[in-house]
Order: C-alpha cells, then sequence, then structure tokens
C-alpha cells in the first residue's frame, strides 16, 4: 500500500519548469512586438505626418483683420456737411506662394525674390496697369507698374503675409464688372466696398475743418503713438485696431475729434497657416459708423468772410492808402466769436485750398506746391497762407489794440482814475537821462485828454508816461510780471483752449529784457503793443473778455455731436476760463467809451459799437519797417453779441485794411442770427413777400453782404 502512494506523487518537475518558460517567453515576445509597434508609429507620426500635424495644428492659430468703418460728418452749423464719406469699391490682392517665394544669396546672406516669383509680380502689375487704363477713369492719376508693385509689398515690409493688399480704391463701374469677371485670373483678387472722404467744394473753414492721411503716415502725432502702444497689448480690443491704409485725421477738427468720427472698426477674424498666409475667415465683426460732429461755423458767413478778405486784399493792391498801395498784403486772418456763447461762427485763414488733394490716390509735387504755404490754419498758429513775400507770418505785434487793456491796468494800478486829465505833447520819454522817446502815429499832438481819448486818439505817449513807465516805477524789474499776469487773464499768452490742435500760445516779447534793452524799456514798449505776438483766435477771445467785462470763456467750435441715428451723444455749452473781479465797473465804462476809433467802413453801420484799430510795426528781413494791420471790435456796445479780431499783414493802417472786413462779417452776422437777436434775413423776407419782391439775393439790397464794398 505504501508503494502504491508513492506512485501517485504531483507531476513532474521537469515538465512544469518547461510550462514556465514558454509563457515567459510569449510574455517577452509580445512586449517585444507592442514596442517595436509604438516606436514604428512614433517613428511615421515624427517623419511622415509631422509636417502635416504641424500644419495642422498652426492653422488653428487666428489673426484680427480690421475692417474700417464709415468715418463721421462734420457739418456747418446748419447741418451742411462740410466734411463727409461715400461708399467706394477697392480692388485687393491677398497674397499666394508663387509670388513670395524668396532666395538666399550664400555669400552675402541677402534675401530676395526668386527670379520666377519676381517675374510673376512684374507680370501681375504690368497686366493690372493695362486692365485700370483700359476700364478706369482716364481723367484720374494713372498708376504706374511701379506703384503696383509697391502696393503688392511682395517683401512682407509693410503687411503680414496674410493681409489683403489694396491696389486701387474708387473703382469704376467698368472695373467692378471686368475684374469680378475675371476674378479667377488675380491671385486672392476681391473687390471691397469702402468708403472716401470728400469736402465741401465750397471751401467752407479748410484749415479748421482740417484733413486725413493714411495711419502709417501719422505715427508722428501723439493720439497715434498712444494707439500703436495700445494695439500691442494682449488684451486690446480688436475693435480699436487701426488699418495702415486707414484715413485718420490729421489735422484741425478731424485730428481733434477722431475718435468720435472714426467709429469703432469691425474686423475679420482669419485662421492663418504656419507661412503666415489666410486659410479661412473663421468670424466677421462688423464696423460700427463714426459720430457726426456739428460745428458752430455758420457756412455762409464763412464765405462771406472767405471773400471779404480776397477782396479787400486786391483792394490793397490797386488804390492808394495815404500815398501808396499795399501789393506786399498777401494774406488775411479772421475770426468772429459770440460774445454769450463763446461759439466760433467764422474762422477764415486766406488763402486757403481744397482739401480733396488729401484724398487722392497720391498728390503731385505741383499740387504740393500751391498748397505747401496755407494748409495750415493762420488763425491759431504762426503760419501765413501763403507767406507774404517779407516772411511775415500770422501773429503779428498787437499795436494799439492793446491799449483798451492798458488802460484797464493803469486805472487798476492806480495810476489815474477815469477823470484824470493827461497833457498829450505827441512825445514821451524814458530810460537813462530820458535818452529814449516815443512818439505818436504820423507826429500827432492831442494835447488834453482823459483816459478814454487816450483809447480813442490812440496815444502812445499816454499809455508810455501814464502805464508803461509808471509799472517800472512801482514794481522796477517785477513789473514785467505784473504785466504777463495781466496779459494771461485776458487770454494773450495762453491757451484759447479751443482744443484745436497745434495751436501756438503766442510770443511774449516783453520778457526779453536784453533785446528792450532794459526792462524799463520791455514796459514802455508793451504798454503801447510792441512786445507781444498773438493768433488772431486769441485776439478774438481777447476783445470778447472785453465785452465781458473780464469773464474769459472757451472759444467753442463745435455744439453737439450725434450718432449715425441723429440722437444727440453730447452738447457743448458756455465754458467760462477765467473771471477778473478786481476791475471797477467804472473803469469797463470808461475803456468801452474810449473804443470809439473813427472807421469809414462803419459809417452807415447801424449799431453802436465798441472797436479798437492797431497798426503794429514789424521790420523785414531787409530792415524796412512795415505796417500790418489789426482790428478788434464787438457790438452793439451794451449788450454785445458778436466780438470780431482781424489782421492783415503788411496791410497798412487797420483802420484802412482791417477794419472793412470785420463791418462785412458784422453784417453777415446781423444778416444770419441779428446782432439784436432779430435775423435781418427773416425781416426782409417778411417785407419781400409783403411787397411781391421775392426772395434777396447775394449783393441785392435786401442782402447788404454779398459784393464786397471797396470803399474805405
Amino acid at each position: 500500500m505504501s508503494f502504491f502512494r508513492k506512485q501517485a506523487s504531483p507531476p513532474d518537475e521537469t515538465t512544469s519548469k518547461s510550462s514556465l518558460g514558454l509563457r515567459i517567453n510569449v510574455f517577452f515576445f509580445s512586449t517585444f512586438i507592442i514596442f517595436c509597434v509604438i516606436i514604428i508609429r512614433l517613428a511615421v507620426l515624427q517623419f511622415v505626418e509631422g509636417p502635416t500635424l504641424t500644419e495642422v495644428e498652426t492653422s488653428r492659430d487666428t489673426k484680427n483683420v480690421p475692417l474700417a468703418a464709415i468715418r463721421g460728418v462734420i457739418r456747418a452749423a446748419g447741418g451742411e456737411e462740410l466734411a463727409y464719406s461715400t461708399s467706394v469699391q477697392s480692388l485687393y490682392i491677398t497674397l499666394t506662394k508663387e509670388y513670395t517665394a524668396k532666395t538666399t544669396d550664400k555669400a552675402t546672406g541677402e534675401t530676395t525674390l526668386t527670379p520666377e516669383a519676381k517675374a510673376k509680380g512684374e507680370a501681375l502689375a504690368a497686366r493690372l496697369v493695362e486692365d485700370f487704363h483700359k476700364y478706369g477713369d482716364p481723367n484720374a492719376v494713372q498708376l504706374t507698374q511701379e506703384d503696383i508693385i509697391d502696393s503688392l509689398d511682395l517683401y512682407f515690409k509693410k503687411y503680414s503675409g496674410f493681409m489683403a493688399r489694396r491696389i486701387k480704391a474708387g473703382l469704376t463701374s467698368d472695373e467692378v464688372a471686368y475684374f469680378m469677371e475675371h476674378k479667377s485670373e488675380y491671385p486672392g483678387l476681391e473687390i471691397v466696398e469702402e468708403s472716401s472722404r470728400h469736402y465741401d467744394k465750397d471751401t467752407v473753414a479748410v484749415q479748421t475743418i482740417g484733413y486725413i492721411k493714411p495711419f502709417k503716415s501719422s505715427s508722428s502725432l501723439d493720439i497715434y503713438k498712444n494707439i500703436q502702444s495700445a494695439m500691442k497689448k494682449i488684451d486690446a480690443d480688436p475693435g480699436l485696431s487701426y488699418k495702415d491704409d486707414e484715413f485718420v485725421g490729421f489735422d484741425g477738427l478731424e485730428l481733434q475729434y477722431q475718435r468720435e468720427l472714426r467709429g469703432k472698426n469691425g474686423y475679420q477674424v482669419i485662421s492663418v497657416n504656419p507661412q503666415n498666409m489666410a486659410e479661412k475667415v473663421e468670424e466677421v465683426v462688423p464696423p460700427v459708423k463714426g459720430n457726426d460732429i456739428w460745428t458752430t461755423i455758420n457756412k455762409n458767413i464763412q464765405l462771406k468772410t472767405e471773400q471779404a478778405i480776397t477782396d479787400q486784399i486786391s483792394w490793397l493792391h490797386t488804390h492808394s492808402v495815404q500815398g501808396q498801395t499795399h501789393p506786399d498784403a498777401l494774406t488775411g486772418y479772421a475770426v468772429a466769436m459770440e460774445v454769450d456763447t463763446g461759439n466760433i461762427v467764422a474762422m477764415a485763414s486766406m488763402p486757403d485750398y481744397d482739401t480733396n488733394v488729401w484724398t487722392a490716390e497720391k498728390m503731385d509735387t505741383d499740387v504740393w506746391n500751391k498748397i505747401m504755404g496755407n494748409y495750415q490754419n493762420g488763425t491759431i498758429t504762426p503760419y501765413s497762407s501763403g507767406m507774404s513775400g517779407h516772411e511775415f507770418g500770422s501773429t503779428v505785434l498787437l499795436g494799439s489794440t492793446i491799449k483798451p487793456l492798458s488802460v484797464l491796468i493803469g486805472l487798476n494800478e492806480g495810476f489815474f482814475s477815469t477823470s484824470t486829465v493827461y497833457n498829450d505833447k505827441g512825445i514821451a520819454y524814458f530810460g537813462k537821462n530820458d535818452n529814449a522817446s516815443v512818439r505818436n502815429a504820423s507826429g500827432h499832438v492831442y494835447g488834453s485828454m482823459d483816459p478814454a481819448r487816450a483809447i480813442e486818439k490812440s496815444s502812445n505817449v499816454f499809455m508810455v508816461d501814464m502805464v508803461g513807465k509808471k509799472l517800472w516805477e512801482k514794481y522796477q524789474s517785477s513789473g514785467i510780471g505784473v504785466w504777463d499776469k495781466y496779459m494771461k487773464e485776458f487770454g494773450l499768452g495762453v491757451s484759447t483752449q479751443s482744443g484745436l490742435p497745434r495751436e501756438y500760445l503766442g510770443q511774449i516779447n516783453y520778457t526779453n529784457t536784453e533785446a528792450a534793452g532794459s526792462a524799463q524799456a520791455a514796459l514802455i514798449y508793451a504798454s503801447f503793443g510792441q512786445q507781444g505776438r498773438y493768433t488772431v483766435l486769441q485776439l478774438a477771445q481777447y476783445a470778447s473778455t472785453l465785452a465781458n467785462e473780464g469773464v474769459r470763456i472757451k472759444p467753442q467750435l463745435v455744439s453737439k455731436i450725434t450718432d449715425s441715428e441723429g440722437n444727440t451723444v453730447k452738447e457743448f455749452g458756455r465754458q467760462v476760463l477765467d473771471e477778473v473781479t478786481t476791475f471797477d465797473k467804472s473803469f469797463w465804462n470808461e475803456i468801452k467809451k474810449g473804443m470809439n476809433s473813427d472807421v469809414t467802413a462803419f459809417t452807415d453801420f447801424p449799431y453802436d459799437f465798441a472797436r479798437k484799430t492797431g497798426t503794429s510795426q514789424q521790420t523785414d528781413r531787409t530792415n524796412k519797417n512795415r505796417d500790418n494791420g489789426v482790428f478788434i471790435a464787438f457790438a452793439p456796445r451794451e449788450n454785445p453779441k458778436l466780438a470780431v479780431a482781424v489782421v492783415i499783414p503788411e496791410g497798412g493802417f487797420g483802420s484802412n485794411s482791417a477794419a472793412p472786413i470785420a463791418r462785412k462779417i458784422f453784417d453777415a452776422y446781423d444778416w444770419e442770427y441779428g446782432l439784436d437777436g432779430v435775423p435781418k434775413k427773416n425781416v426782409k423776407s417778411a417785407d419781400s413777400a409783403a411787397d411781391g419782391t421775392g426772395a434777396a439775393t447775394k449783393g441785392t439790397e435786401a442782402d447788404p453782404t454779398g459784393a464786397a464794398d471797396t470803399t474805405n
């Protein structure tokens, strides 16, 4: 029995070990096969499918391409369109690889187009030139092959590869029809609807309205430097991005209200491939039209102001005044500002020009040469419209127009009273041992006078003896600072706060005591208007401040902003900048009484008004004295409505050169709004309807502001 149980023991150990080894071998072999498959797959992914997968992944990257909004309208006070945009069709081309293939010179490292790509680009440009010539406007400036190659930007110097290139704007209907029919024959051709900027052909206040330039040409301006910095931020709103070829405001109201006029760009979200070329438009966000700007400029008053300046300059060339003509009077400037609101109803810098030249495909040299001297606003800058033959700018010395303020200063400082009587001997002495002197214009001797008569007769010697010398006696050299304080309170030497870009603050000469000879001499010359040059807008604000008895208000050029639906977004009203409270009411009565110069141009003016003529002398580059005509006024004298300032460089006496222009401005305002609050056009229209004569026409008795009156 025991033997039997021993034979029934577990299986043979050799067999068991053999089975285990087989299983281990199968496991390792299977593992080896799996690893081989994985390695082979990884190799396939890396070396075979890798580039494709990389391109697919990269193609998921997107770029935002701006879509320009329609720019808002700049309107005159009556709603007339002074700057507006219309829809145009533009031709764009998106480059394909065969046009941008590059080769690198191993020796120099310079990258250039391959011969094939260069030939293709030149052939494309040549064909487009031929097509434009055949189907385009024959009267328009013709694009050359070089122009088109530059627009294609084959080296990506101006645009990224995925950006469509604008080749031509303002296509004719024939061009649109042709290119749409032959679209497949051109690489990435698109016809895109865009806007084109236009300006009133009547050239209304063109330097004030301003002009536009492409964004890529506007980087010198701070506003666009800030925009470029903002656009680089990761979280920047794509709608605030600018296209390089997008037109933006570069001067005047176009620049001042750039953000409001522009609206908000739309944009396309475009997926791009590794070559940075467009693959697919993922999303389109439409642009938002810009707002409209309503200016305070009255178109009729503005045009009559411009015509009055032009006519008066012509008159000065052909008519003798005090024995001489003034052929060097080539420019003129005028600003009309409402006393109670600050609204600028006219701002003229003549000669002017057609602003539409800025929106052309390119500006010819001849065109630039014609406008280079008069495209800037001479009423707020020292740059003359056309520059006179002796290089006088638009900011001339104040001349006698300073005398109302000079008398106010003397009264306020207690140098004399409203009843003081001064004996004008025609000459005043100053300096060490009275070795220097000042005379009245034309050597006049006026005898006994009170402060008001000193203003009316424009007595230089009164201002020297009673203001300039006494400031020196009271304050010594500190008198310069006292004088400067008074000037700035009335807006002379500080910003008018109009907001217009590039506004000049004036040239203050009285602080240069070395040039004057001494601090006393600087005060002497300043007292009668020979030590400060200011803009015409500053003069208008100064006249308005006199009319408002020391209240300086902001010149308003815009009354409101409306959206594309006509809803008011913002309104602008009267804004007080400064208020001088130290002057007694009797002082104001005295200077208003004195602002009573005898001016022939106003002989039949139906309103009592305050005015002051000025004739500032400046030495030209040949060391010859030149007389500049200056005139300020406000009307009516009591309850004034309108303040006017006019400057005619090298025009001679202000009473003969500048005053006649101011008369026509007052007449034009009276016609449109009424200096007494009753528009005369309404009265005349009612009279005409009553007697059956019909509506008034320009230059007729019903409208006295028509033809320029050349009687001085």
